[in-house]
This record gives structure tokens, sequence and C-alpha cells, in this order.
């Protein structure tokens, strides 16, 4: 009788989990691929970063690297539920999946698990863009046919690449988003906050050049015209506003210079195993630290590292790893990381330019702990961490 309940029970969950599914990818209209990106009333604008989920086949699939106690009933189903969980608490303008988002090795059809991944952001109907990682191609689809798929689910501002570079960039979802000012201020036309998405590639195809893949030149020429670009527009008429917007990159593949810092030098957060990074130094760091309009780096791949650091006036941060069917560590929680950038309030009472950049993770614990909350950047010398 019992086990007649569970049957039923689990019938019950699945046959729901699948309506909801289908619910969530019906189509929608063509426009709200073209939604513009703004802050809200409150002056904030929140983005919730998830990095290597690692999904497979859903309930069959089962967790790495938790506790025993945690093993029997553990599966895909953890990562969509903590999905729900940190989506629900947090409640992001914006959710950006960083790469790993299937763990292809073990995926029977992509276009399933990526449909089943992403189901908790869809059913939000919250905007949200992935970009690719080194294990996503590992299934039935190459890298391009993943990005293809991913841009035409609903809800989605991802990109297969920007149109006036498609002819030369490498990889694909490399694009830019624009955040722009608060409705009804004087900047809500104009991009105050430039987010950066690029693809690092999986393995290196270039002989005697082994391991992992790196951001290409033509891609770094790329987002080299394209803050030059924002830049213009931000200084442009009407409402010309000085030096330039702040900027936020994400991919997937650390940076070589993530080295640059362990569990005593890093600003907040710890280093548990080593940086995989590319064998080569292709100079995004140095590209990115000459234009000058990122603040912050955020990235995947390396799960058990959750830091950030701060070189050269660029902070360079872990996303910590989110997903159960991901390598981890018994007993430490798999966790997301959250940003959020504040607007200027104006003697008028009407909301500027962007003033400060915050983050802080989320464990998937009982409460949805908050830890390690950190100013990343200000334009002014008075502002506090504040959640």
């Amino acid at each position: 009788m019992v086990g007649d309940r569970r049957r039923s029970s689990l019938f019950d969950f699945l046959l729901f989990s699948a309506s909801l599914l289908c619910l969530c990818l019906a189509p929608i209209p063509a426009s709200a691929h073209r939604r513009k990106l703004r802050f809200g009333v409150d002056g904030e604008f929140k983005i919730l970063q998830v990095a290597d989920m690692h999904f497979a086949n859903g309930a069959t699939t089962r967790c790495l690297d938790v506790l025993p106690s945690q093993k029997a009933h553990c599966s895909d189903v953890n990562t969509t539920v903590f999905m729900s969980r940190v989506i629900a608490a947090e409640k992001p303008d914006l959710i950006v999946f960083t790469g790993d988002n299937i763990f292809g090795f073990d995926v029977k059809d992509a276009v399933k698990s990526l449909n089943a991944a992403f189901a908790p952001a869809i059913a939000s109907k919250i905007p949200w863009v992935a970009i690719l990682g080194n294990h996503d191609q590992e299934s039935t689809l190459t890298r391009q046919e993943l990005m293809n798929h991913i841009v035409k689910l609903p809800n989605t501002l991802s990109q297969v690449n920007p149109p006036e570079a498609a002819h030369y960039i490498d990889g694909f979802g490399n694009y830019n988003l624009q955040i722009h000012g608060a409705a009804d201020s004087s900047l809500q036309n104009k991009s105050v906050l430039n987010l950066y998405l690029l693809d690092s590639g999986d393995y290196s195809s270039v002989p005697y050049m082994e391991g992992y893949d790196w951001v290409k030149t033509s891609q770094q020429f790329w987002f080299d015209r394209t803050s030059k670009r924002l830049q213009r527009e931000y200084n442009a008429k009407p409402n010309p506003q000085q030096g330039m917007a702040p900027g936020l990159a994400y991919f997937h593949i650390p940076l070589p210079e993530f080295w640059s810092f362990d569990s005593k030098n890093a600003t907040k957060g710890v280093r548990q195993e080593g940086t995989s990074s590319a064998s080569t130094n292709s100079g995004f760091f140095t590209t990115m630290v000459a234009r000058g309009d990122v603040k912050s780096v955020f990235v995947g791949h390396d799960h058990v590292n959750d830091f950030c650091g701060k070189l050269k006036g660029l902070n360079l941060c872990y996303g910590g790893g989110f997903g159960y069917h991901a390598y981890g560590k018994a007993g430490w929680e798999r966790r997301a990381r959250v940003v959020v950038a504040d607007l200027n309030k104006k003697r008028s009472g009407k909301w500027g330019d962007v003033k400060s950049i915050r983050t802080w993770k989320r464990l998937d614990d009982q409460h949805l702990s908050v830890i390690d909350a950190q100013l990343l950047w200000s334009n002014s010398a008075n502002v506090s961490v504040v959640l």
C-alpha cells in the first residue's frame, strides 16, 4: 500500500512537471525576445548567476559529491528545486547561466535536457540568458546548434552572435545586453550598465597547446569596438554623461589571472582547487583593463572555488558550483551568486547613473543562507553593503 502511494505520488509529480514544461515551452511573441532591460523603481538591477548546472536526464541522474544521507534520493531534481527556490527568494531582474548547463557526456537528448535545465527560469517569466561551457556540446548537438536552440526558448534574451560581427567572430554566444536607466528618469533611454557575454570555448584546437580554450582575438576585437560604441552613446546627446557606464563580463572558463588569488588574499570566498584556465594567456584581462568599463568578471568551471579577488581595479569572481550532477565537495553547499547594481538618486528625487555594484551568494541549505556580501565597485567613497 505504501509502495502504491509512493508510485502514485511520483506519477503525479512527473505528470505535473511535464505539464508545466509544456506550458513553459509554448510559443511566445517575437517581441518578448527584444524586451528592454532597465533598472526598477527602487533604483536596483539584480542578476542571478547560475554556474555549472551539469544537468543530464532528470530524476534518473544521480548526484555527485553529496553527504551519505543525501545520496539515495538526490538527482537532477535537486538542481531544479534549488533554482526554483533561489529565484523565488531573490526575484532577480535577469538570470545568467554561465555554461556547462548540461553535462553532455551523460545526456541522452540535448534538447530535452536543455529544456528541463532552463525550465524554472522559463516558468518564472524572468528574462534570462545563457552562454556555453566546455561540456554542453558533448551530447547530440554542436555548439552552434545548442545556441540556435537556446535563442528560441521563451523569455530568453540570448543571442547566437552579434549580427554586425557574425562574419568574423569566433564561438557561439557572444553578445551585449544594455540595462537602461529607471523609467521616468533622464536616463531611461540610455544604457547605464552594460553586460558582455562571451563564449570562452571548450578545448584548445591548436597543436601543441593542449587544455582548455580561451577568448579569441576576434572576440576581443568585438568587445573593444562594442565598448567604445557604448561609450560614445553614453556621452552623446540628449543627456550626455561623463566617462563610461560600468560593465560586467560573464563567461565560463576563468582567465589565467584568477591564479593570482587564494583564500588568504581574495576579498571574499574560498579557493579549494586550482584554476583550470587555458595554457596560454590570450590577453583578454589586459584588454578589459585597458578599456576600463568592465568592473567585474564572473565565471564558473571550477566548482569548489567561489572567491572574488581584485587585480588592477578589476574584480575576478567565481560563481561557485550550482548543479548536483557536477563534482563538488560533500557538506559544502551548492550555491549561486547574486549581483546588484544600484543607481544614484539625484537632488530632484529622480534616479541617475550607477552608484555601486554589490554581490553575495545564496547557499542551498534549509534557509537559503546569504554569505560573503561585499561591495565590488562604487563611484562614491560613502557606499556600504546592504542586503
